[in-house]
């Protein structure tokens, strides 16, 4: 069993027992409890300091747990009157150009962990059994040794773990130009509130990543769709994009793009910074799964900044996707005074990364254990997407596969014309399948309707499978199969 559904099954049944202690009683002790339930020393020291963390048990070193005081009137606390909330949240951006909406629904769904017995066809980040936890823990002990590990750092970030950051972007780009954030999401709401005004237009792929469009709804911003095909943004719309709305900023991921996996392609990608260089704009290149390559892939481009001498990209690297999604440090890299604006505003939000997770970090990247990581996960993402394209094309050939690509962690399906995504994914979710229908990719009506499948958190190629044949029967129940 998994380490972490053997703590929350020992939680919950010593949650369970506690009526059977007074106040102040001692419960078993950890070597008790290990032999009782068969778990490790470990899981028991999680399961009770979640207890204590509710308030349930008072554990003192060397002395053991005890059952916590009881407060008067527990769970009897007068409900209250939030009935004013809503006037005064409707009001707030009432003299707004484009009144900000604040949705997190479309990032919750690769964020909220699927009901037990589902496979999880909609997570965003690498499975437990795919993240470096040991070489994480590893890295986190040693940072905190370093000397002053725990004071405070430079507010643009540690510059070894800037210079490195530098490094592989590439190009020009020095440490200098480089701010380091608490993940990608962070990083991008930074640039967004950064360079455009409330009520402004940005340019956004079509489809894209919907975090962002939350982002930019929640700063006030209106999201223009710039279609994509299989090579990319395409550049005569952008250019017609950018006319027609006066934009100054486009959002962009030219490498395994979210979630069509596309790639933008070579002859594409001076086109695109000339267009944007010409309108006066910038370009904002989330560049997110750089270090999820598959094994089969050829050689990379490099990101769009590193052939930028203008400083109209301003480029967003991280480290979570090939972690784990608390591990979360990442790179803001831009050319020119545009660096102190995103520098000033990220200083307001955030003040900094905490400084052991900048030295973890440091010690992570810098360790042998870092590039081993990186051709495990390779080979483990080919072959989970070549299983779920097998499965796919055996058992629900009527789900198109335009293009499969060779990074990422995501396929991008279509389906029959006239599906209800909605139906679908909840047809799939009571066949024990967790998918995500693809509207929310869309900043305006979508062409098609689509799926986005994601081999990242499942367990294994078993477990894909096992999940090809759930989805296949809930089709069954909602398309129109032969």
């Amino acid at each position: 069993m998994h380490q972490r559904s053997s703590v929350a099954e020992l939680t919950k049944e010593l949650r369970k027992e506690l009526d059977r202690y007074s106040s102040g009683g001692k419960l078993p002790s950890s070597r008790a409890l290990v032999e009782r339930f068969r778990v490790s020393p470990v899981t028991v020291s999680r399961a009770l300091g979640q207890l204590a963390a509710e308030g349930l048990v008072v554990t003192r070193p060397g002395a053991g747990a005890f059952r916590a005081d009881r407060p008067p009137h527990a769970g009897q606390a007068p409900a209250g009157d939030t009935s004013w909330q809503e006037v005064a949240l409707s009001v707030d951006g009432s003299a707004d150009l484009v009144p900000r909406s604040v949705d997190a629904s479309g990032v919750l769904v690769s964020l909220a962990a699927p009901p037990p017995g589902v496979i999880e066809f909609n997570g965003g980040y690498l499975h437990p059994s795919l993240q470096p936890e040991r070489a994480m823990a590893a890295a986190l002990a040693r940072a905190g040794r370093r000397p002053g590990a725990w004071g405070r750092p430079p507010m643009e970030g540690l510059p070894e773990l800037r210079e490195w950051f530098a490094r592989g972007i590439g190009g020009a780009i020095t440490a200098a130009e480089v701010l380091i954030t608490a993940g990608g999401q962070s990083a991008l709401t930074t640039t967004l509130r950064a360079l455009a005004p409330p009520g402004a237009p940005v340019l956004v792929e079509s489809p894209t990543y919907p975090g962002m469009l939350a982002i930019a709804r929640a700063a006030g911003l209106r999201p223009v769709p710039v279609p994509v095909d299989a090579d990319g943004v395409r550049p005569a719309l952008l250019a017609d994009a950018f006319r027609a709305s006066g934009a100054r900023l486009f959002v962009c991921q030219p490498l395994f793009q979210n979630p069509t996996g596309a790639v933008l392609a070579p002859e594409r990608r001076g086109e695109v910074l000339r267009i944007a260089r010409e309108a006066g704009a910038f370009v904002v290149e989330d560049d997110f799964v750089r270090r999820l390559v598959h094994e089969d892939a050829g050689p990379l481009p490099a990101p769009l900044a590193a052939d930028d001498p203008d400083g109209v990209v301003v480029h967003v690297c991280s480290l979570t996707k090939a972690t784990s999604p608390s591990f979360r440090v990442s790179a803001l890299a831009a050319r020119g005074p545009v660096v102190e604006r995103l520098r000033a505003i990220q200083v307001v939000d955030t003040f900094f990364v905490p400084r052991p997770l900048q030295e973890a970090a440091l010690e992570l990247v810098g360790s042998p254990a870092w590039p081993r990581h990186l051709r495990a996960v390779a080979g483990e993402l080919r072959a989970r997407r070549d299983a779920v394209t097998t499965g796919l094309r055996q058992h629900l050939p009527a789900l198109a596969l335009p293009h499969i690509p060779s990074g990422g962690y995501h396929l991008w399906p279509r389906l029959p014309d006239g599906t209800d995504e909605s139906a679908l994914a909840a047809a799939a979710l009571r066949a024990g399948v967790a998918v995500t229908p693809g509207r929310p990719y869309f900043s305006a009506e979508p062409p098609a309707p689509h799926l986005r499948l994601s081999f990242a958190g499942v367990a294994g190629t078993g477990e894909i499978a096992e999940g090809v044949r759930r989805l296949a029967a809930a089709c069954a129940e909602v398309l129109p199969l032969s």
